[in-house]
C-alpha cells in the first residue's frame, strides 16, 4: 500500500511488524491483556509511530522523481531500519520472546486434523481487517482521496484532494496494518529486534506476486505461498534432510522459504507481470483507468 500511493520502497517495513509485536508483549507481560484484546492498543500505538516517521523522515523523500526517489528511499529505510532494530535490542535484549495464551494448545478437530484456536482467529481478524481496508477505500471519501493520489496526486491536488495529508495517512495506516501483523508474530512464531528484514522480504515477493495498489491480489495470493512453504517443509522433511530441524523459528535456512522463493523466480521469469489482474476504476471524465504495475 505505500509502494503503491508513496512510489517509495519502506525497508523498514518489517521493524514497524517488531514495534507492533513488542507494543503487544509489553501489554501481556505488564497487564495481561489478551492479544487479540491488545490489538487495540496495538493499532493507535503504531498509526502513531506512523505519523511521526512520514512527519520527520518520508515527507522529504515523496516529492522526489523516479530512481532518485527510490533510491534515497532504499538508503534512508534501510538506515532507520538498522536504528529501529538496534534501539530495540538495546531496551530489550536480543532474546526471542513469545506470547503463552491458555488456549495455545487447543483447537478444532475436523477429521483428525487439529485447527489451532490462534491460527483460526487469526484468519478471521486478517479476513475482516481485508475487507474493512477494501471497502475503505472504495466507499469513503478519504480512502477515494487514496486511489486518485496513487493515480495521479497533481490532479487529485486540483480536486480538492491534499496530497501532503494523503501521503501522511496512507503510512500511516501501512505502518498501522504492520503492527497488527507483528501482533499475531507473538504468538505463532517467536519475536526478537532483527525479525525486520525476514518480514520485509515476505511483504515484497507478495508485492512481486500480487502487484502493488493490489490489496485484494496481496490477500489472494498470500495463502498459496503459505501452502508452497509447508509444502516445502513436508517434502524437507519426508526425505530425511534434516533441514527444517535447522531453521530457526522465524523460517531462516527453511526449506519451505526455498520453495517460495523458487516460484517467485519461475513467475518473475514465465510471466514478468502481476498474476493479479489491474482493478479498472472510473476517472472523473468517465474513461476507465487501470491500476498498473
Amino acid at each position: 500500500m505505500v509502494f503503491g500511493v508513496l512510489k517509495i520502497l519502506n525497508i523498514a517495513h518489517g521493524e514497524l511488524v517488531m514495534l507492533g509485536g513488542l507494543r503487544g508483549f509489553l501489554g501481556f507481560q505488564c497487564s495481561r491483556w489478551d492479544p487479540f484484546l491488545s490489538l487495540i492498543i496495538v493499532i493507535p500505538g503504531i498509526f502513531i509511530v506512523g505519523l511521526i516517521l512520514d512527519r520527520v523522515i518520508y515527507r522529504h523523500i515523496v516529492r522526489q522523481w523516479g530512481e532518485v526517489k527510490i533510491k534515497n528511499s532504499l538508503l534512508v529505510s534501510f538506515g532507520l531500519g538498522l536504528v529501529l532494530q538496534n534501539l530495540a535490542q538495546a531496551l530489550f535484549t536480543g532474546d526471542e520472546r513469545s506470547v503463552q495464551v491458555s488456549y495455545a494448545g487447543k483447537g478444532l478437530d475436523i477429521f483428525g486434523v487439529l485447527l489451532p484456536y490462534t491460527r483460526l482467529a487469526t484468519l478471521g481478524i486478517v479476513l475482516v481487517i481485508t475487507v474493512a481496508l477494501h471497502l475503505f477505500l472504495r466507499k469513503t471519501y478519504p480512502g477515494k482521496a487514496i486511489l486518485a493520489t496513487a493515480e495521479d496526486y497533481e490532479s487529485a491536488e486540483l480536486a480538492a484532494s491534499t496530497s501532503t495529508v494523503v501521503y501522511m495517512m496512507t503510512f500511516a495506516l501501512g505502518a498501522a496494518l504492520a503492527g497488527v501483523a507483528g501482533q499475531f508474530v507473538t504468538f505463532t512464531y517467536s519475536l526478537m529486534p532483527s525479525i525486520g528484514m525476514l518480514w520485509t522480504l515476505k511483504a515484497m515477493i507478495v508485492i512481486v506476486l500480487a502487484g502493488y495498489r493490489q490489496h485484494h491480489g496481496s490477500a489472494a495470493r498470500g495463502p498459496p505461498l503459505g501452502g508452497r512453504r509447508s509444502v516445502g517443509r513436508s517434502l524437507s522433511s519426508a526425505i530425511g534432510t534434516g533441514l527444517c530441524d535447522q531453521g530457526d523459528s522465524q523460517g531462516a535456512h527453511d526449506p519451505g522459504c526455498s520453495c517460495v522463493l523458487l516460484t517467485v523466480a519461475v513467475c518473475v521469469v514465465r510471466r514478468p507481470r502481476p498474476v493479479i489482474r489491474a482493478v479498472p476504476v472510473i476517472s472523473h471524465a468517465g474513461r476507465h483507468r487501470s491500476h498498473r504495475c
